[in-house]
């Protein structure tokens, strides 16, 4: 065990310094996907090695592996976060030391029974090393082991442990804003850009930068050093300003971005669509986004507006860290509140995306509806998983455009714009 688990190490050590030579982008999916627990996952099902030194040794590589290839600098509740698996807010590199007890306990249970019944004939004693692992998990987990046929999945054993792991996070967040960050980027959908393919030519490829801004605010890292906006206002390490800051230069884009992104969909779908429709007006002249020329549902057209509000905004920081999503259910309750006059006529859907990624359940709705649609026009299951990565994918790279956009530009940057 000694001499495989340092071979391990010794592998992705040298995996880790050639995946400096790529984007980052690419490196951080490899490097989940393929360098991470995957390497291990036979030898932590197979051999009783939690607890062992080597893995703590290989946890180290990966913390390093991430704070080289993102950028950043991570703190221990940091890397414990990004340890986790993407549905509850981290960056899925799992942390092999906390993956082994479920890993190896989830493998003895499995085959159990084929044990006694190759082993009926012998006296069998009663196996030190499953009762060590057991207490191992107990102690990092603290809720009740899987029994029965539950006992077989790794999984089940897996989703305890890091749901432990979730709960003490939160517990242990020092102010409003952590709260609200943790409970954001566990909502559904807020991690599907960490699920996409780099691939340049269908838009999913995020720069170096933007990488780096993504990681740290799904993580809380720092970002900058302290500096004033142009607009005047004070930004802190961690950044956040420019994600709802007024004169922000991506705002107008990002919404554009999104709709367009929306408005494709439908027409992927087979279902005609307008965009800014002319003579749909609300009583202070502004039109929705847009709305469809043949009927959604119940014989009549959908309409939809997108807004985006963010998560960290002092405006949103309340009701964001009491439920994930809060924030953008507000924003999508003053657009129904804005659009009540059209919805005699049409069917008004409001889709609300915070920053960190959550959207409102009457946009999540619709969404999942149109990918279904798209998927009975293409036959490709992946329509909707596709369509979300595709939006999850636009808020991150509109974040580092407002993130950057509170810095003064040099007289070098004015020239470049021209």
């Amino acid at each position: 065990m000694d001499s495989a688990l340092t071979t391990q190490c010794a592998n992705l050590e040298r995996a880790v310094s050639r995946l400096k030579l790529i984007s980052a982008h690419d490196a951080l999916t490899i490097l989940r996907n393929c360098l991470s627990a995957p390497k291990l996952i036979y030898t932590l099902r197979a051999s009783p090695c939690a607890g062992h030194s080597s893995l703590a040794i290989f946890d180290g590589i990966l913390r390093k592996a991430i704070c080289s290839i993102v950028n950043v600098n991570l703190s221990d509740g940091q890397w414990l976060q990004a340890s986790l698996p993407v549905r509850i807010g981290g960056l899925g590199v799992r942390s092999v030391s906390s993956l082994a007890p479920s890993a190896f306990l989830a493998s003895a249970a499995g085959t159990c029974d084929l044990q006694d019944l190759i082993l009926s004939s012998v006296p069998i004693n009663t196996d030190v090393e499953v009762i060590r692992i057991q207490d191992l998990w107990s102690d990092q987990c603290k809720l009740e082991a899987p029994a029965g046929m539950m006992a077989h999945s790794l999984k089940i054993w897996d989703s305890r442990t890091t749901q432990s792991m979730y709960s003490e996070l939160l517990a242990n967040s020092l102010n409003p804003q952590d709260k609200a960050r943790l409970l954001a980027v566990s909502a559904p959908h807020s991690g599907d850009w960490l699920k996409a393919l780099p691939i340049s030519s269908c838009g999913l490829r995020l720069d170096d930068e933007a990488v780096r801004v993504a990681v740290g605010l799904r993580l809380g890292t720092s970002l900058c050093e302290p500096h004033t906006c142009i607009c005047g206002t004070a930004v802190n390490a961690l950044g956040t300003h420019g994600l709802a800051c007024k004169r922000s230069a991506g705002r107008i884009g990002r919404h554009q971005y999104l709709n367009d992104i929306l408005w494709r969909a439908l027409n992927r779908a087979n279902i005609p669509a307008i965009k800014e429709p002319q003579g749909l007006v609300r009583s202070d002249g502004k039109r929705p986004d847009g709305v469809t020329q043949i009927p959604w549902s119940e014989g009549k057209c959908v309409s939809w507006d997108v807004t985006v509000t963010d998560t960290l905004a002092a405006s949103n920081v309340s009701i964001a860290s009491s439920a994930a999503g809060s924030a953008a259910e507000a924003a999508a309750c003053k657009k129904l509140q804005k659009y009540a006059e059209i919805m005699n006529s049409y069917t008004f859907v409001p889709i609300a995306f915070e920053t960190l990624g959550p959207s409102n359940s009457a946009g999540t709705d619709f969404i999942d509806e149109l990918g279904r649609r798209s998927h009975a026009v293409t036959g490709d299951q992946r329509e909707k998983a596709f369509l979300w990565q595709r939006l999850s994918m636009a808020l991150q790279r509109y974040n580092a455009v407002c993130f950057r956009g509170t810095f003064a530009q040099t007289a070098s940057q004015s020239t470049d714009l021209f």
